[in-house]
């Protein structure tokens, strides 16, 4: 005779139950990583992708801009796929469109020239 108490024959009849209610919560654990990663990562990065085409699409003559390697000068002519631009006076340089970092704000720049600068003499 075989003696097996009901709570291990209960146990033991739940046990591939268990399994596929943990199998199913995997993957919706899962599911929610990627709905996650892409509300914090895709979504913003491709907000800010649209912003700077729709800016790069906006040059036109006369406009300030700093380029990505850090010349700040005014748009005299827009071309397709590249732009003219004045550094100094008289001094021309034509750089892509795509190399135009941003338009330039000067009141951006005042706030950090009117910060106080530190005392470096050593008392």
């Amino acid at each position: 005779m075989l003696f097996i108490s009901e709570a291990l024959a209960q146990t033991a009849d739940a046990a591939p139950a268990a399994a596929g209610g943990s199998a199913i919560f995997n993957i919706g654990f899962v599911l929610l990583l990627f709905v996650f990663f892409y509300l914090l990562m895709v979504r913003p990065q491709q907000k800010r992708m649209k912003e700077q085409q729709g800016m790069l699409d906006a040059l036109s003559k006369g406009d300030k801009v700093i380029t990505n390697g850090g010349l700040i000068g005014k748009i005299t002519k827009v071309n397709d796929q590249d732009v003219e631009m004045e550094i100094a006076t008289g001094v021309k340089v034509s750089v892509l469109r795509y190399s135009v970092y941003k338009k330039y704000d000067e009141s951006e720049f005042a706030a950090k020239k009117d910060a106080p600068k530190k005392d470096t003499t050593k008392k």
